[in-house]
């Protein structure tokens, strides 16, 4: 699903050029549940941001699903965001002024499903949560935990290949964040491919694979201990 070969990217600030990434080498299969774990300025977050295709890269190879994504246009990279991938922050990216069921809704408005059609997938997501009964609610209505699982439900709308999150329990207290772990679990199960940025060592124990980064490297790729057989 995801394959990376020496992936360089360095970033220029001033005068001076700060080298984040240095030969990433990364294969990540059709339905693995990863977490992504380092300090401060490992270039963990660097890493998502070009999976996701944020941001670019300078050197190296990435394939997403057998297709390169070397020098993409801006109309490329949206489709393939679109078509492929689905995101999930720690600080949620809700419109304050939209519904929970409005919020979940959004990426279908750019594929030009109809209102009637992507509300009534959107309360299907929100069930699926369950937050059915918090359609119809703010943000500013909602606990973090629920914020939380609106973007997850509004990353999973368009039905994508990959699940990133960068930091999803981030802002959560324990308890929700078990909650949050088991809606990606569940995803996962049902096949689908989800790669988790954390500090958290509770959250990385919950995949099946991690992850380690260190200046820009990975140093270490291990199964964690809960599931060594």
């Amino acid at each position: 699903m995801i394959f990376l070969q020496n992936i360089e990217k360095s970033y220029v600030t001033g005068h001076q050029s700060l080298h984040v990434l240095k030969g990433i080498n990364l294969r990540i299969g059709e339905g693995e549940l990863v977490s992504v774990m380092g300090p401060s300025g490992s270039g963990k977050s660097t890493l998502l941001n070009i999976l996701g295709l944020l941001d670019g890269f300078d050197s190296g190879t990435y394939r997403l699903a057998g297709n390169p994504m070397h020098k993409l246009s801006e109309k490329q990279g949206a489709y393939y965001r679109n078509q492929f991938i689905g995101f999930v922050f720690q600080s949620f990216n809700l419109l304050p002024f939209k519904s929970a069921t409005e919020n979940v809704a959004l990426p279908l408005y750019y594929q030009k499903i109809s209102r009637k059609k992507r509300n009534m997938m959107a309360e299907e997501l929100l069930e699926r949560v369950g937050l059915r009964d918090w359609a119809t609610h703010l943000p500013s209505e909602l606990s973090g935990g629920q914020k939380q699982r609106v973007a997850i439900a509004r990353a999973l709308i368009t039905k994508p290949k990959v699940i990133l999150a960068d930091e999803p329990t981030g802002a959560l207290d324990s308890k929700t964040s078990e909650e949050v772990m088991e809606i990606f679990k569940e995803v996962n199960g049902k096949g689908m491919t989800v790669v988790i940025v954390t500090h958290e060592n509770q959250v990385a124990a919950e995949t099946k694979r991690i992850i380690r980064l260190n200046d820009g490297i990975i140093v270490k790729d291990e199964v964690p201990q809960s599931i060594v057989p």
